[in-house]
Order: C-alpha cells, then sequence, then structure tokens
C-alpha cells in the first residue's frame, strides 16, 4: 500500500462489539479506511476452547489480509486477545494491537478507591485480571462482575431490540451496592450499551474502555510506519470499506453502523474464507 494512499485497519472480533473500537479509530483518524471482520458463526468466543480461538482467529484474519491488506490489525475482543495475540504475531508482520481491561485509568481516576470491572464471565476467571488488579489498583477495592446476557444484550441491539432495563439493574446490584465510581467496560461489546448502564448506575462517575486508548495506539503505529496519508478513504463516504461476517450478518447491521458513523460500502456475509 503506497503511502499516499489511506491506511487501511483491521478490526476482528467475535460479534459487533469491535465497533466500539471501530468508532473510536475512525474519530481519531477519519482518513483511515477500516476493514471490519466479525467471526459471528463461533459467536461468543468465551464459550469456545482456547485452541478454537486460536485456529479461527489466526487463520480468519490472515484470509482477511489476503483480500484486504491492511496497515495494523486490532483483535477488539479480549479472548481473543488473551489467548491468539502470540500466535497471530507469529504469522504476520502487519502490527497487532490487542485489548486489556482498563483498569490502570480506572485505578487512576477512582476518587474513592472503589472500582467495578464489568466483563463476560471468561475474563472475569482469567488470572491476567488477577494481575492487572495487583499491578495497578492494589490500593482499590475491586468488585468483579461476569455475566453472560450483556454481550447478547448488545448484539441484541443491531437489530432495534431495547435493552431489558430491569433486568440489567438488577444484574448491575453489586456494583450498585459496592458504592463504585469508576466501572472498567471490560469488553467491547459494553461501550455499546453505555446509555442503559448509566441509567442503571446514576453514581458512576467515570467509564472506563479501551477504545480511545487502542485509537491512540493505531495512530502511533501509522505514524511510525509512515503510513498516515492523506488520501480520503474509500470514495470519502464510508469509513468502513467492508464488514465481513462468517456467519449470516446481523439484522440490521448496515442501518446500526451508521448510527455508530461507521456507514460500509459492503457488507459480505456467510463468509467463505471462514470454512
Amino acid at each position: 500500500m503506497s503511502e499516499h494512499e489511506a491506511p487501511r485497519v483491521l478490526i476482528f472480533d467475535s460479534g459487533v462489539g469491535g465497533l466500539s473500537v471501530a468508532a473510536c479509530v475512525h474519530e481519531r483518524l477519519p482518513h483511515a479506511s477500516i476493514v471490519y471482520l466479525a467471526d459471528n458463526a463461533a459467536f461468543p468466543y468465551g464459550s469456545q476452547p482456547e485452541s478454537v480461538v486460536i485456529e479461527r482467529c489466526c487463520r480468519l484474519i490472515v484470509k482477511a489480509l489476503e483480500q484486504y491488506p491492511c496497515d495494523a490489525i486490532v483483535v477488539a475482543c479480549n479472548t481473543a486477545s488473551t489467548v491468539a495475540l502470540p500466535h497471530l504475531r507469529a504469522i504476520t508482520h502487519v502490527p497487532v494491537i490487542g485489548v486489556v481491561p482498563a483498569v490502570k485509568p480506572a485505578a487512576a481516576c477512582t476518587q474513592n478507591q472503589r472500582i467495578g470491572i464489568l466483563a463476560t464471565p471468561a475474563t472475569v476467571r482469567r488470572p491476567y485480571l488477577d494481575e492487572l488488579i495487583q499491578k495497578f489498583a492494589p490500593h482499590c477495592r475491586v468488585e468483579r462482575l461476569g455475566h453472560p446476557g450483556l454481550v447478547q444484550w448488545a448484539e441484541d441491539l443491531v437489530r432495534g431490540l431495547a435493552v431489558p432495563q430491569t433486568e440489567l439493574n438488577s444484574v448491575l446490584a453489586r456494583l450498585r451496592d459496592a458504592d463504585v465510581d469508576a466501572v472498567v467496560l471490560g469488553c467491547t461489546h459494553y461501550p455499546l450499551l453505555l446509555d442503559s448502564l448509566k441509567l442503571s448506575l446514576p453514581q458512576v462517575k467515570f467509564w472506563v474502555d479501551s477504545g480511545e486508548a487502542i485509537a491512540r495506539r493505531v495512530a502511533s503505529l501509522l505514524v511510525q510506519a509512515n503510513k498516515t496519508g492523506d488520501a480520503i478513504n474509500g470514495d470519502g463516504t464510508s469509513p468502513v470499506s467492508v464488514a465481513i461476517f462468517s456467519g449470516k450478518p446481523p439484522e440490521g447491521i448496515a442501518r446500526y453502523m451508521a448510527e455508530l458513523s461507521l456507514q460500509p460500502e459492503r457488507v459480505i456475509g456467510d463468509w467463505p474464507g471462514s470454512s
């Protein structure tokens, strides 16, 4: 890809959660073109064996790069980032960025030293979360909450279904009772639920996710690689050049992406590269 062309970024997730990261990347790098790749045929990754996540993540990303050469890869999935990054970095020269729960910035901004970590059940159980807390928030009371429903509720938003607010209020009662003033959104799906989360936990002052940090890292890597050409992405109208789904595209996905200012030029479903 010529340095005079718009840079292209591949954003990968098991579902629609990575769209929250894509929105941050687009806001920071409006000239960049985005390829969105979702392995929704294997959604959710948290219930898959690690070997399956590694194999599918690596195979799909490599196949996508063959068709859509990119200047940076964002693995916008906590599960895949935890288990697949070393394997992916070993098979591609393209820089790879993963996500981790934003414990460090939450510990820096909390005023009462009470932090909530909202994540998937799989992320809550992983030792690396213990390590993040011990390293960055040893002075804080940390309340972890993993619930399988939140990811599905975020996926359902794409189809126009409302978040079940009463049920969400019940799910978040532990964080409310713990009087946390900062909440880590430890899954890329969760920023999509932010309006509903704020209704459930009005006392929370700080909602912290990894999207902006990832976008800054992408920008830095593109500068280092001299891939910051000032050409406009695609035809200048579509931030996402293509949205690829390994399974059937979610109903309403183009409309939902447009609401996030991520109108895709094309949506591809049941992608042949996923088999």
